[in-house]
């Protein structure tokens, strides 16, 4: 259906048939057009990805700890495209890691569909905990960011290193999606709100100056006015320092495309931008709250908008989703992480002077 839609593609190939792209562009250009498709199935054994060329700077990288998902979340697709559940053997990660560290890379971006339950369909138990110790020995490396944590299997030995290991930074990304009880359900996220809120008040007082980023879901079907009221009054209390929204997209084939109470498109998008609102007020309160203060900053490229001033990230904003960190100073290079004075703030941006580069 896509090629006929887009007549342009030459070619399509799966998320699985990466080691064929060349070989199917060498058919492609040699004028052989008789598969215009191929995929293949999702691997049994995580797929290897040492020796990889990088898009990104050269000073940060995302270093994937396992492939697929074995959530049903009634409104996600990746399971029927990515698979079961496989988790990247430690040696394995722990081979890549150090590759890319010797490779130049300062900031390891850990990800996977579901970080936190890394290790059980391999090891019988949950083992992140342990990964994140043995990254934390790794040379070369000064930061280690966890993205896409499922809120469920955080441990006390998960939570405890957290907060001991030196290089993880004290930022998790952390999908809740909802906290009304019955959408959850219908959601089927396996997760109730009280089990969210003693799971955030555990994070809080075990880990100081913690930043948490999370996203939400406006319109599921069936939402109604009261319980879209409850999500924007918790999302208030909460204070999340960073927070996405997104509306309900409707995905054939998944289980909440056969549920009842789907909503407009206007209704989603309005109540998209309410909650976008409400979370304004915090992330705004809380870039105001570190004028004065001393960050570390992490600088990917020169400002385009403003001469002598370099563009940058401390460790609240995880690349190309949160905000950013504009430094003023002298002889400043990406890939240097600098002792900045914040000076300002600028909407969900800081403004900052140089004060050493480390």
């Amino acid at each position: 259906e896509l090629l006929k839609e887009v007549p342009e593609v030459d070619h399509l190939v799966g998320v699985f048939g990466r080691e064929e792209i060349v070989a199917v562009c060498d058919k492609v250009l040699a004028g052989k057009h008789e598969q215009e498709a191929l995929f293949r199935p999702a691997p049994v054994r995580a797929l290897n990805d040492q020796a990889r060329l990088r898009i990104t700077p050269r000073h940060f990288a995302y270093l994937k700890i396992s492939e697929g998902c074995d959530r049903l979340c009634t409104f996600c697709a990746i399971p029927s495209m990515r698979g079961k559940h496989v988790t990247k053997p430690m040696e394995q990660v722990l081979d890549e890691a150090r590759e890319l560290a010797d490779d130049g890379v300062r900031e390891l971006n850990i990800v996977a569909q579901d970080t936190t339950y890394y290790g059980l369909d391999l090891y019988g138990q949950v083992r992140l905990a342990e990964l994140l110790r043995e990254l934390d020995r790794i040379d070369g490396l000064d930061w280690i960011r966890i993205l896409y944590a499922y809120p469920i299997h955080f441990t006390d030995e998960l939570i405890e290193t957290l907060a001991e290991t030196e290089k993880v930074v004290p930022y998790l990304d952390l999908p809740l999606q909802h906290i009304n009880d019955k959408v959850l359900r219908r959601m089927q996220r396996k997760v109730n709100r009280r089990q969210t809120e003693e799971l955030l008040q555990r994070l809080r007082q075990a880990i100081p100056e913690l930043v948490i980023r999370t996203t939400f879901i406006t319109g599921f079907p069936g939402e109604t006015e009261e319980q879209f009221a409850e999500l924007c009054a918790f999302v208030q209390e909460a204070r999340f320092e960073r927070v996405g929204v997104f509306t309900y997209s409707y995905e054939e084939g998944t289980p909440s495309a056969r549920l009842d109470g789907h909503l407009p498109e206007e209704v989603k998008e309005e109540r998209r931008g309410r909650l976008m609102e409400v979370q304004q007020g915090n992330a705004f309160a809380w870039s105001k709250a570190q004028v004065g203060k001393e960050l570390d900053v992490l600088l990917d490229a020169p400002d385009p908008e403003a001469p002598g001033c370099f563009l940058g990230r401390s460790y609240a904003d995880a690349p190309e989703i949160d905000g950013q960190v504009r430094v003023k100073g002298k002889n400043l290079q990406p890939g240097d992480l600098v002792r900045t004075k914040i000076t300002g703030a600028d909407g969900y941006d800081l403004l900052g002077r140089a004060v050493a580069v480390r």
